[in-house]
Formats: structure tokens, C-alpha cells, sequence
């Protein structure tokens, strides 16, 4: 790495998990449930959820200096959410922007053994949330801007997305490279009714490295193949309906409206990214933009990046831990194929512990382990014309 004091900022959302202790119940979640029954429990653990707290920590874990800018209220849940950062090192919880009198977002995870879970969300400070918290100072001299989950920030959708573009602008006058994460909202929601083309087409000139998932971007960008799909698998994750003409056709799209880097996170299948073939557009990516060196390894590329082998023990913060590996190889000069590895080695490490963060290695040890012939998957997408390159172990179109 060139500098391990890399000046980072993750902002957004952030809440508490309140995840009680539940016994099984062979009747299922309603008997167990029932009105007016009293229900012996055990033990209930915290932890801190969202993007603030995901990647951020997951940077820190990684070895960079990413400050973490989430808004919490001056409450008993907001001080759990400190001590639940400062657990992770002395000083975490530093950027945390304290609202006098608002109430801090929280989840109840409702999880029986064997059931399906439950979230009980309150979004809370998450919702008061405005360009403003984020003062000159907050962004003067970083290098890197990532910003998380707006759909579930009201102040970052309401009035078509004009708080949250002001925003990523201030980072991007800044100098820093802009990152952008989603999150999909519930679509009876207020956020779900949101027209998202709209506050895209307003934010994304102001991104350039945009990694939503494939079911967040095809809710906001096509609501009806959303529909068709979510119809086809039953219920079940659509990511297993991906193929390459539909990942390509995406990326596109979100090129046009400005990225630089157009990445779809694929869950269980990997990490896709297209990249612009306009040279000038990746000189403007701000201060992690790629050298002149390694900038022919970003122009004008489609790669997926399957996952690494490992026993999966959970998935929570999977995605968010991926986007860390991708920010930490943006800001140490790596190219892009390397970065890639980084981002599907940084969630796979993720995913061997059940909690979100507790899985990921220092930098240096995450580099050898990729160095040292980690097995990958062989994609099951159907992806018609495209070939494993070697060596990466990447997979692209063949040319």
C-alpha cells in the first residue's frame, strides 16, 4: 500500500441491532408470538448495522483511516452505538454527528431458530440526515467520499435526491473520489414510491464508482423486469436470473448518467463492473483516480469477479465488506483487476463469521492469501461469449 493512513470518510446510514435471544418453537413465529403470552428469551447481543458501520469498520479493519459519519441522537441507543464502534478501536466512533433531543435508528431482529427473520426498523436520526451535517472541514483533504444507503435516509430522497446530490458535490469540490452504495427500499414505502431514475439522474454526475446490487438498481432503474423476475424465482433471490446482456445493458444505463465505474454486486455469484472507455471521465475520479500507469487496466472493461471458496457461516455486511476491498484497492493504486480481487477476497473473508466485520484481515494478509492460489467459483451465470482471463482468474467478454 502507498499510504496506510489513507484519508477515508464512509457516511450514511447507521442504526443499532437489538437481536434478542429467541427459543424454536415447532408451531412456528405465530404461536411463538402469540398476543397476551409471556415468552422466556435469552440474552439479547448488539451490534451496529448500515453502511457507516459495515464498510467503515471493515476500511479500519483493512488497515486504512476511514473516519465514520453516521447521525445518531443523544439517547441510550446512541450511546450503545458508540461503544459498539469504539469496540472495533479507540476513536471510532469520533465522526459520529450527535442530534440533541432526535431518537437513534434501530433494528429488532426478530430470528428464531429455523424461521425466516424479522426486522423491525426505526430509522430514526438516519432520516434528519442533511448535506449540511458534513461541514468543509469533514472534507477538506480526503481522498475518498463513500456515501451509503440513502433509500433509507428520507432527507436523501425527498425533493428528487437535491440534499443528497448537494452533498456528494461538496465531496466531489472536495477533490476526493466519490462512492455511492444503495439500499432497497420497501416498496410500499414512501422511499419505494420515490421515482429513482429521477434522483439518480440528479446524483450520479457527481459519482464515480456507483456499486448498488442487482435487485436495488433493476427496482429503481426497471420496475417492471424487477417484477418479471421476482415473479420467475418465486419469491427467491434474482440473482441467480442475471446474464450478461442484462448486467451489460445496466451498466451502460448507469454510464450514461455519469459514473465512472458501473459495479453490480451479485451476492453469492460475484462482483460485476463495467468501466467508461472515456479516459478523460477517469482523470476527474478525484484523488484516488488511477495512475497513468494503471489507468489502461481501468478504460473501457466489463469484468465479473466470482467469489472465493470458503465455508460461509453468514452473510450479513457481505456487500458492504466487498465495496471496502474495492475502496482499499482504489486507494492504494492497485489496477483494476486486482482491486476486484480485493473486493470479492475482502467479502469472502466476511462471510466465514457470523457477524459483519469480525472476519476481515488486515490488508497485507488479505493480499497473500489471494497471492497464495485462493480458489475461485466458476460463474453459473449465463454469461454467452465470455471467458475466464488469465491470470486474474477474472472472467470477461472474449475479444
Amino acid at each position: 500500500m502507498n499510504d496506510r493512513a489513507t484519508d477515508i470518510v464512509v457516511a450514511g446510514h447507521i442504526c443499532l441491532d437489538i437481536i434478542p435471544g429467541l427459543p424454536s418453537h415447532p408451531e412456528g413465529l405465530s404461536q411463538l408470538l402469540a398476543p397476551g403470552k409471556l415468552v422466556e428469551i435469552g440474552p439479547a447481543s448488539l451490534s451496529t448495522g448500515g453502511a457507516v458501520a459495515n464498510t467503515g469498520l471493515a476500511l479500519r479493519r483493512l488497515g486504512f483511516g476511514a473516519r465514520l459519519m453516521g447521525k445518531i441522537g443523544d439517547d441510550a441507543f446512541g450511546r450503545s452505538i458508540k461503544e459498539c464502534l469504539d469496540a472495533y478501536g479507540e476513536g471510532a466512533s469520533g465522526g459520529m454527528i450527535v442530534s440533541a433531543g432526535e431518537s437513534s435508528s434501530y433494528t429488532i431482529v426478530i430470528s428464531p431458530p429455523g424461521i425466516d427473520r424479522i426486522f423491525l426498523h426505526a430509522t430514526g436520526t438516519n432520516d434528519t440526515f442533511a448535506a449540511s451535517d458534513v461541514d468543509s472541514e469533514a472534507l477538506a483533504g480526503i481522498r475518498l467520499f463513500h456515501f451509503g444507503y440513502p433509500p433509507l435516509m428520507r432527507g436523501m430522497y425527498e425533493r428528487g435526491g437535491e440534499e443528497l446530490a448537494l452533498l456528494l458535490a461538496r465531496a466531489k469540490a472536495a477533490g476526493a473520489t466519490v462512492s455511492l452504495d444503495m439500499a432497497r427500499p420497501d416498496p410500499a414505502s414512501d422511499a419505494g414510491r420515490a421515482d429513482w431514475r429521477a434522483i439518480l439522474a440528479r446524483a450520479l454526475p457527481e459519482v464515480d464508482v456507483f456499486l448498488p446490487s442487482l435487485e436495488e438498481i433493476l427496482f429503481m432503474l426497471r420496475p417492471d423486469t424487477y417484477r418479471e423476475l421476482s415473479a420467475r424465482s418465486g419469491g427467491e433471490e434474482l440473482l441467480g436470473l442475471a446474464d450478461g446482456p442484462l448486467l451489460s445493458s445496466l451498466a451502460d444505463e448507469l454510464l450514461g448518467m455519469g459514473v465512472a465505474v458501473a459495479g453490480i454486486k451479485l451476492g453469492e455469484h460475484g462482483l460485476y463492473v463495467r468501466t467508461t472507455a472515456d479516459a478523460a471521465r477517469l482523470r476527474t475520479m478525484g484523488a484516488c483516480a488511477p495512475s497513468d500507469a494503471e489507468l489502461p487496466s481501468w478504460l473501457g472493461r466489463e469484468l465479473l469477479a466470482p467469489c472465493f471458496v470458503v465455508d460461509v457461516e453468514g452473510t450479513t455486511g457481505a456487500g458492504d465488506c466487498t465495496i471496502a476491498g474495492l475502496l482499499g484497492g482504489l486507494a492504494s493504486g492497485q489496477s483494476l483487476e486486482r482491486s476486484l480481487l480485493s473486493a470479492v477476497g475482502a467479502g469472502a473473508c466476511n462471510v466465514e463469521r457470523a457477524d459483519a466485520v469480525s472476519g476481515i484481515p488486515d490488508w497485507d494478509s488479505l493480499q497473500r492469501r489471494i497471492e497464495d492460489g485462493w480458489q475461485q467459483r466458476t460463474p453459473v451465470l449465463a454469461l454467452p461469449g465470455w471467458v475466464r482471463l488469465d491470470p486474474s482468474g477474472l472472467w470477461g467478454p472474449s475479444r
